[in-house]
């Protein structure tokens, strides 16, 4: 393996940064906004589910016991 001195791993290291391309104020808020409505999303959707698992379970214990 090659090794470079430390201004050559600096100057890879910037011209890497470079190209980087950030998102902007608006894409990020927007992106945060969906994560919280698709969490939320999930959340409403496990509680239904185990609800009904709960419900279907109580139903057949009382029917047995």
């Amino acid at each position: 393996m090659a090794t470079t001195n430390p201004l050559q791993f600096i100057q890879q290291v910037r011209a890497e940064v470079s190209k980087i391309v950030w998102p902007t104020r608006r894409e990020v808020l927007l992106t945060t906004v969906m994560v919280f409505i698709m969490a939320a999303l999930t959340a409403v959707f496990f509680a239904l589910v185990d609800i009904l698992i709960r419900g279907g379970l109580q139903g057949l214990l009382n029917m047995f016991g």
